[in-house]
């Protein structure tokens, strides 16, 4: 299955609430999720819609997960396979760290990019280096211990200086630490659920694959 390239806001939309796809903008008063949500019909509409089966809130939320990452059909099942294998700790639970840990997210959660997307496309031109070595594989799986920084060449671009105008501000999860002065960041740790502000439920995620 090729990877979407429609508007994200209608995933948003499907899923019911806002997967925060376009960043910033899913925050302001530009966002579609909001602006549609009292629109005329809209109540109507969904009393119209028909129940949703179980198995369909499941399939829902192991949407939401892989639209809210970026990750093809087959990448997820890999990924719940990995999770599943895991000798310590719940299934769901290793789910998430795993998404976690791809560098297109970590880039993300340290303010590299405004959103995923975006910081897909920063690691995909090379913009970013692990340990010091350019990666522009945006799945590559981070570890603790890891330090993720910006190329040389990537310094000198505009995106670079408007990612630094607004570092400041940017508040990253504690299993992340961020140095503003050399502009890069570090991996502390595994992330536990608490501190994954994910929006999909992984426990029905794992009822859906158990079937």
């Amino acid at each position: 299955m090729a990877r979407y390239r429609g508007p994200v806001c209608k995933i948003c939309r499907r899923s019911g609430e806002k997967l925060f796809l376009k960043g910033d903008r899913c925050v302001g008063p530009h966002c579609v999720v909001d602006r549609r949500a009292t629109s005329r019909g809209s109540a109507r509409s969904a009393a119209r819609r028909p129940k949703v089966s179980e198995r369909g809130l499941q399939l829902r939320e192991k949407q939401k997960a892989r639209y809210t990452y970026g990750v093809l059909e087959r990448q997820f099942r890999r990924y719940f396979a990995q999770a599943k294998k895991k000798a310590e700790g719940v299934t769901g639970e290793n789910l998430v760290q795993v998404l976690e840990a791809r560098l297109d997210n970590v880039v993300f959660r340290l303010g590299f990019g405004k959103s995923r997307s975006q910081a897909r496309q920063v690691v995909l031109h090379g913009h970013i280096k692990v340990n010091g070595r350019r990666v522009n594989v945006p799945s590559y799986c981070v570890r603790a211990g890891d330090v993720i920084s910006w190329g040389e060449k990537a310094a000198k671009t505009e995106l670079y200086r408007v990612v630094v105008e607004g570092i400041g501000d940017r508040i990253v999860p504690d299993w992340l630490s961020l140095d503003t002065q050399t502009m890069s960041g570090q991996v502390v740790g595994q992330p536990t659920r608490e501190q994954v502000d994910a929006r999909f439920n992984e426990k029905a995620i794992v009822e859906y694959y158990s079937r």
